[in-house]
């Protein structure tokens, strides 16, 4: 039997999420609601499958094997393991220059 890990969202992750959403509602609340939805469903289910996201290819270069990442294009859902919880620590789009970005937040969230 598989052990059922927490998912716990990150008060940065939880702002780009809604900061999100809110971007998409202006022009088209429906979708702003499958995408909610579809970011929702795929942390609910890093509750069974914590280490179903890649390593962020990133922070791979830079020999940090600890985060891993789900894309859902354009987002890219950050997190980490820790014991049996799951921290989801950013949502951010891809078509930004995002290496920086990762860097500077998931070193400093340490």
């Amino acid at each position: 039997m598989s052990s059922v890990f927490t998912v716990c969202w990150a008060p940065a992750a939880e702002r780009d999420l809604r900061e999100i959403i809110l971007f998409i509602a202006d022009n088209n609340p429906d979708n702003a609601r499958r995408v909610l939805e579809r970011l929702r469903e795929l942390a609910g289910d890093l509750s069974l499958f914590p280490e179903r996201g890649r390593i962020v290819p990133e922070l791979r270069c830079q020999n940090i094997y600890s985060y891993r990442e789900i894309v859902v294009s354009p987002w890219r859902m950050i997190y980490r393991l820790a014991e049996n919880r799951v921290d989801v620590l950013a949502v951010i789009d891809s078509r930004r220059n995002v290496e920086d970005l990762i860097l500077d937040r998931l070193l400093r969230s340490r």
